[in-house]
């Protein structure tokens, strides 16, 4: 979910800045070890809670000024911002678009575009990950329910915070991202030394 201000950086994956400073990362860095997924949980595993918590921030922020930057430019040019930002995510140029899952940055995004959904938006992502029995399925409720959201918030016209005005931008960009997550949660993951494995969390 970026502009071209914005695009030396939108495509870098967090983890690549920060050091390898546990034993079970090896030497390119997280991209390398455990799945390969450059993401939170990942990170978390490899480097501990604390550089996990780091990149989780950064890619939150990512995802935000993104979106908040391209409203400087037109309401239109923030939306198709916030979708680079994700597609940026989770195909970085900078690693062959090996990327994430792009759930941290989606979240980002909608608190650079769709500020009044944010708080909902973690209500509904605790309750589905509470109830759900796969990351997939909890990932598929919180993104149906954003996208419907969205298209509420577009056909009602109702106050968007620091947000733009909501447009038929706003459902489009939730659809795509949402698409985007959905697909991305659905490949299986690299582990070190070249295997595969079944899809799993981010």
């Amino acid at each position: 979910r970026s502009l071209k201000a914005d695009e030396s950086t939108k495509d870098i994956p967090v983890v690549m800045l920060t050091p390898p400073d546990s034993d079970r990362a090896h030497a390119g860095g997280v991209p390398a070890a455990g799945t390969g997924n450059p993401g939170a949980i990942n990170a978390s595993v490899l480097l501990g809670k604390r550089w996990g918590t780091a990149v989780a921030a950064v890619d939150i922020a990512k995802g935000a000024a993104a979106g908040i930057v391209g409203k400087r430019v037109s309401d239109r040019a923030a939306y198709a911002a916030a979708t680079a930002s994700v597609v940026g995510h989770v195909f970085p140029v900078w690693s062959g678009f090996q990327g994430g899952k792009g759930v941290a940055t989606s979240f980002g995004a909608v608190l650079g575009v769709f500020p009044a959904y944010a708080a909902p938006d973690l209500l509904v992502a605790a309750a589905a990950a509470r109830t759900a029995n796969h990351p997939r399925v909890a990932n598929d409720i919180s993104s149906v329910v954003w996208t419907a959201a969205a298209l509420l918030w577009w056909r009602k016209r109702w106050p968007n915070r620091w947000g733009p005005a909501p447009s038929v931008a706003l459902p489009l960009h939730a659809a795509a991202t949402s698409a985007l997550i959905a697909w991305r949660f659905r490949q299986p993951e690299r582990i070190a030394g070249g295997g595969r494995l079944g899809t799993i969390a981010r």
